[in-house]
């Protein structure tokens, strides 16, 4: 058994931020399925959003926070994470996170502006801020005596009080796969946290990494906590269609240098759906990609910007240019087949102000979490500064509580079990997920598709469980298992919102109701 003060599942930014400012007063373990820097967190491109400027105020941040969230957001945690962003800045600064300066600017630093700001606001490093800070933070955790890193751990379940037969609940630790050697560790702490990312894989497209199967937010429902807007899915709408092209987004500055969508045919399309064409916000672009892909059966759309010449295109997306060119798109010559892609979940697991869940000792943090920051649709780069908010407040709280010996935990018991003899029931079933999810539960919804999705989702969710209690465990097998449990949590809200908001639109629900309220589920027996 691994024995620690404090056990942080999950090294993105929230992660990492929660090990450093812990370790100098505690022993911190930091498990992550695959490496250090393989979640979403170094994917971040753009920035984190933050009041820096003289020119600049929370009270704008807020709003602007509210407009996008369309009505959901809550406004206490909402006023609680804009008010601390300054002092989460200068902590990454004083870490020693390179961000890119501006010396005509008051702060020093060069602030730029995204969709949905009023002002400029973001800080960034260049075009790849998630990777430089997770670079600068994830050194320090490596250096740090008191932080243990397991890498290639894939979490499998929450140790609870229900579980070991007490009549208490909390949470008392976790068992973890070291997939190294398929063996299966127990892991003690008094303090566990869910910094596991979000659940975009559920999808056939998305932006995220491999990494984002929703494993927290799984875990945690298993182990009786409530789970808040899993229907508000955001979809990028513009991600490259290549079977060699993972995730790799075509930025939306694409579309405002000048970039053109088309159907296969050449056909504009985007007129027929807002005066704004190519230059309407996000969503209802994504809309009207999957309208258009969904009437014709197609398999993508294309983004031509090839009447640009090919020094504009090096010179504005010299990124974009070679990787197109890396797979035979030369985007001077010929249009882009791109896909809308899942790219943020916004609901999670319900978490309040100090990151606490509804089990005692166990914590959720970043995009695993619902703290009522993104209501129904999340302002951007908000998301990083989630992130670094809660991460301080849950050290704050976790600091602030006596300190405990941990249990003596029993071992995993997998003595009732055999090899698994057919894999490609786990391979099939995921496909299978992922195609029907996005058919039926994506960016536009109907009461038919989503019964639909339900319908196949306890079908699969039947057999996995099967598979489960029978077979020795997989990484495959557990994040398929924390997938069909993810879907069913988005297909459930979806189902229970009956009108269109956000990021959630629904072909028999199109108005918006008066008084929203946030979706929560609560799990059976709780």
């Amino acid at each position: 058994m691994l024995q620690f003060d404090t056990l942080i599942i999950g090294s993105g930014l929230a992660g990492l931020t929660l090990a450093l400012k812990l370790a100098d007063h505690q022993k911190v373990g930091l498990i992550t399925k695959k490496a250090l820097l393989d979640g979403a967190s170094s994917w971040a491109q753009g920035g984190i959003a933050a009041v820096l400027s003289g020119e600049d105020t929370s009270q704008a941040h807020i709003q602007d926070t509210l407009i996008a969230g369309a009505g959901l957001c809550d406004e206490t945690a909402t006023r609680f994470v804009v008010e601390h962003g300054k002092q989460a800045i200068d902590w990454l600064i004083s870490q020693g996170v390179p961000f890119t300066k501006d010396n005509t600017s008051d702060t020093g630093y060069h602030l730029t502006r995204e969709g949905g700001h009023d002002k400029r606001r973001i800080i960034h490093a260049a075009d790849a801020t998630g990777l430089a800070v997770q670079e600068t933070l994830s050194g320090k955790v490596l250096a740090h005596p008191n932080i243990t890193v397991l890498e290639g751990y894939m979490s499998v379940d929450l140790i609870t009080g229900r579980k070991l037969g007490l009549s208490d609940n909390r949470c008392y630790g976790a068992y973890a796969l070291d997939t190294k050697t398929d063996e299966v560790v127990t892991i003690a702490a008094q303090h566990t946290i869910l910094a596991t990312g979000g659940s975009g894989k559920v999808y056939l497209y998305t932006t995220n990494p491999d990494t984002s199967t929703g494993d927290g937010i799984a875990m945690a429902w298993r182990a009786g906590c409530r789970v808040a807007n899993m229907e508000f899915i955001q979809f990028h709408p513009t991600c490259l269609y290549h079977p060699h092209a993972k995730s790799f987004l075509i930025s939306e500055a694409v579309r405002g240098e000048g970039g053109i969508l088309k159907l296969p045919d050449g056909t504009r399309f985007m007129s027929a759906h807002d005066e704004r064409a190519e230059l309407a916000p996000r969503d209802i672009v994504a809309r009207a990609i999957d309208y258009e892909m969904k009437k014709g059966g197609l398999d993508c759309v294309y983004l031509d910007i090839s009447h640009q010449s090919v020094e504009f295109l090096q010179a504005h997306f010299p990124n974009i240019f070679a990787r197109c060119l890396t797979l035979g798109i030369n985007i001077s010559k010929e249009p882009i087949p791109v896909v809308p892609a899942a790219h943020y979940t916004c609901g999670g697991v319900v978490a309040d102000l100090h990151a606490r869940t509804d089990v005692a000792n166990l914590y959720a943090v970043g995009e695993t979490a619902y703290s009522g920051l993104h209501g129904a649709n999340r302002l951007a780069s908000n998301s990083l500064l989630e992130c670094l908010v809660f991460a301080d407040a849950a050290a704050k709280e976790i600091l602030s509580q006596p300190r405990e010996e941990p249990l003596t935990l029993p071992a995993w018991d997998d003595s009732q079990v055999t090899d698994a003899d057919e894999h490609i029931v786990i391979a099939h079933n995921w496909a299978e997920l992922r195609h029907f999810m996005w058919d039926y539960v994506g960016i536009v919804r109907t009461n038919k598709r989503l019964q639909r999705a339900r319908h196949r989702v306890q079908l699969l969710q039947n057999e996995i469980d099967e598979y489960y209690a029978h077979f020795h465990i997989s990484s495959d097998l557990l994040e398929l298992r924390n997938l069909v449990t993810n879907a069913d949590l988005i297909v459930q809200s979806a189902l229970s919102r009956h009108e269109s908001r956000g990021l959630h639109y629904s072909r028999d629900y199109p108005e918006t109701l008066d008084n929203p309220l946030p979706t929560i589920l609560t799990p059976p027996n709780h």
